[in-house]
């Protein structure tokens, strides 16, 4: 079976864990330190905070916002759980936007129909590698005093125009294993705004500003120097593992040609990394995604949905009171879509093969 995620793990990796694990300093030192430095310089960043994962990322900016009870955040529903938990967490109301039917990142036509006098932010999710429209969604955040969150958990080292995402917003990563890059478990925050990073700061480690001296109340959501180790390795091969992926889709693009199957679209001014590959399957092919997710796994050709229900769609959502309908694009493009492999080990045989099976050759 070809897998359809595969970290590439290397002795660089496992070298730089042994070296922290034999320095006997494993908790938040200073290989923390280094690989936060590191990644606010490879974003374009004046400071990155690592934390335990990416769902506490998204969390601790929020919070460090200070969005609250009686709060309203906009955000898609065409992502992990975890992008709309994170405004319950914090005991505001999620409220979700509809997405554009060809990139599926949200809408910000959408959105705006959205804004009520309780929104305090947005939640834009990079979905799949590929920047949301950043230009239209900092207009509206601009028009309507609104704080923008990046969901970037899929989009190491995705660029809008030019410029590395993470950095227009506050910006929230996720390096669990099947990330562009991972550090075993983990996340990190980017942020040009001190003031954000202090409270983020103290917020993941009990609230304490100098030894034993607790200001405010925290967590325990601290990222190790184990985690931070395989991190600073991940991180220096992050563009060339990136640039793999997209030779790889190139190759999907230029060679998949079942009738059907609609390949992945991408804006003219984006940088996608490809995080994923989804195809859209139609009517035509003859076969409903369910079908063909089953053809693919009896040819030994890995493959997942992300995401076979809209967040709204979950049951713990429906017992909040959701219902269907509410985004009628993201329910139509939820029952299509089907990841294939793409991911930096996959060979040219792997990928010929891929291709084969799914022009049906």
């Amino acid at each position: 079976m070809i897998p359809i995620a595969s970290p590439l793990i290397n002795t660089e990796e496992v070298n730089r864990a042994v070296e922290v694990l034999r320095s006997g300093i494993i908790a938040m030192g200073s290989k923390v330190k280094e690989f936060e430095g590191s990644f606010s310089k490879y974003t374009g960043v004046r400071t990155a905070i690592s934390v335990s994962n990416g769902t506490v990322a998204l969390w601790l900016a929020l919070e460090a916002h200070g969005i609250g009870q009686g709060d309203e955040v906009v955000t898609t529903p065409f992502t992990f759980i975890a992008t709309a938990n994170s405004i319950l967490f914090c005991g505001a109301k999620p409220v979700f936007a509809d997405i554009d039917e060809r990139t599926y990142n949200i809408s910000p036509e959408e959105v705006v129909e959205k804004i009520t006098s309780k929104t305090r932010a947005i939640i834009g999710v990079h979905l799949y590698g590929q920047s949301f429209d950043l230009k239209s969604i900092i207009e509206i955040c601009e028009d309507n005093n609104l704080i923008l969150i990046e969901d970037a958990a899929q989009a190491h080292g995705a660029e809008f125009d030019g410029r590395k995402v993470g950095s227009f917003g506050t910006g929230c990563f996720s390096f669990y294993p099947t990330k562009n890059m991972t550090t075993g478990e983990g996340g990190i925050i980017t942020t040009d705004d001190e003031r954000i990073a202090e409270k983020i700061r103290l917020l993941r480690n009990h609230g304490e500003q100098g030894k034993y001296n607790h200001v405010m109340l925290g967590y325990n959501m601290r990222m190790t120097d184990i985690q931070a180790a395989i991190g600073i390795e991940q991180l220096k091969k992050l563009d060339e593992m990136n640039e793999k992926r997209r030779r790889n889709a190139e190759y999907f693009d230029r060679n998949i040609k079942a009738k059907g199957i609609v390949k992945p679209f991408v804006d003219g001014n984006v940088k996608h990394v490809y995080h994923q590959y989804v195809l859209r399957i139609e009517d035509e092919t003859g076969m409903t995604r369910d079908e063909f997710a089953e053809y693919l796994t009896s040819k030994g050709v890995g493959n997942a949905v992300h995401y076979p229900l809209p967040v709204y769609l979950q049951p713990f959502y429906r017992k909040l009171g959701f219902e269907k309908g509410l985004c009628p694009i993201v329910e139509e493009i939820a029952r299509k879509v089907i990841s294939i492999p793409v991911h930096p080990k996959l060979s040219e045989e792997e990928l010929k093969y891929i291709v084969d099976v799914i022009n049906g050759d």
